[in-house]
């Protein structure tokens, strides 16, 4: 579906709601993954790097990233969804937020359970801003439209960017770890597990009467 047709697919309230808790808990995962100081996520990875060397944020960045990244949509002939561009803003203040409430942790025994928490709540979060059916992520997109214009797999496309965004964010310092590798195991699986449970069931709008189609007025 178009962007257009995302809003008038019906149930507009629900699926709206759903997003933004979606996109406000994948915030709050990605700061306890951040506070586990185990490893992040692939586009953590870089994002944390990023930071080492900016004056900014991690959340501001994740923001500054975000539209980086739907930058290079234009060529891949992408239109942002409303949920698309949530995405690139709520996701960041929702981690800034986080971090400024949850202390650094200490102990070994509970960043081991804030990095599985935060795996676990992240494949669910994303799973509940997917099911909203408002439009792609920023990255998520990317990685459609490189799929779509270089008819390469989606398996194959993703593979290649996490590989590239982990070794960028390495070599600029970003946190690798057990919990990135078992973020790459886990996350998938998770996402296939709560995606069915939370996706609002639609139906495409019917297209709109044209001129062409409209019915002649009776004389």
């Amino acid at each position: 579906m178009t962007p257009l047709e995302q809003l008038r697919a019906g149930h507009l309230p629900r699926r709206v709601v759903q997003l933004l808790v979606g996109l406000g808990l994948f915030g709050v995962t990605m700061a306890l993954m951040l506070r586990a100081t185990l490893g992040l996520e692939p586009w953590g990875v870089l994002t944390y790097g990023l930071t080492l060397h900016v004056p900014m944020t991690y959340g501001q960045m994740v923001i500054a990233s975000s539209f980086v990244v739907l930058l290079l949509w234009i060529p891949l002939r992408q239109w942002p969804g409303l949920g698309t561009v949530l995405n690139a803003v709520v996701i960041g203040l929702a981690t800034d937020a986080t971090l400024s409430v949850v202390p650094p942790i200490e102990s070994l025994g509970w960043r081991v359970v804030a990095m599985v928490v935060g795996v676990v709540g992240n494949g669910a979060a994303g799973a509940m801003y997917i099911g909203s059916q408002l439009g792609p992520g920023p990255r998520d997109g990317l990685m459609t439209g490189l799929a779509r214009r270089t008819g390469r797999s989606i398996r194959l496309v993703r593979t290649c960017l996490e590989v590239t965004v982990v070794t960028l964010g390495w070599l600029l310092g970003g946190i690798v770890g057990v919990g990135t590798v078992l973020y790459a195991l886990l996350i998938g699986p998770v996402v296939q597990f709560f995606l069915p449970l939370l996706t609002v069931r639609l139906e495409a709008p019917a297209p709109r009467p044209t001129a062409r189609t409209r019915p002649a007025a009776r004389r």
